[in-house]
């Protein structure tokens, strides 16, 4: 195995499982699942470092941790949804990548700023839209007079709004004050 390769596994791996740590440390979590975290940045920085494979792959390891550790799962395709795809597609925010990195190259960090938040939010809204779908068809019950679609809008936007809001500001932050973080070694 060559060290490149080697070192995204490592990466994968650690951060993976640093993303499930951050899943654990809530800041407000909700009755009936979903929490506002920091989960989501370990799996961005993976995507930034590594593009679209390393992200994805890392939010793959991270929601297959959700899953054996403490999911709560009731349907094959509902642990699907919520665990697997749902932390998978956050990797999505490489789409950005090529902004990220051009910004940084030309030192222009409000630019470099703005890539991260677009991909961070894109990521967190593609989790919430994984989340929303998942709540209308195995959640249903839960609604109880509400429409189903308007009860897993509102129950996954009132935990994921806010975690995309945070991750998108620490994201900023972080990856523009220690550009390093981005850059493979």
């Amino acid at each position: 195995m060559d060290r490149k390769r080697l070192q995204l596994l490592l990466e994968v791996a650690i951060l993976g499982a640093l993303s499930f740590v951050l899943d654990n440390l809530t800041l407000f979590k909700m009755p009936q699942g979903g929490s506002i975290t920091l989960s989501m940045l370990p799996v961005i920085l993976m995507a930034y470092r590594w593009g679209i494979a390393g992200g994805l792959l890392t939010g793959l390891i991270s929601g297959l941790l959700q899953a054996v550790i403490g999911g709560y799962i009731i349907h094959p395709v509902q642990g699907a949804l919520d665990y697997f795809v749902a932390y998978t597609v956050v990797g999505l925010a490489a789409t950005t990548i090529t902004w990220v990195l051009k910004s940084k190259s030309e030192g222009r960090k409000g630019s470099m700023a703005a890539a991260i938040v677009v991909g961070t939010v894109l990521g967190g809204l593609l989790r919430y839209l994984t989340h929303f779908i998942g709540g209308m068809v195995f959640f249903a019950d839960a609604a109880g007079d509400q429409p189903v679609w308007l009860y897993s809008l509102v129950y996954n936007g009132s935990y994921m709004i806010p975690s995309i809001i945070l991750c998108a500001i620490v994201a900023a932050i972080l990856f523009t004050s220690a550009p390093r973080l981005i850059q493979r070694t």
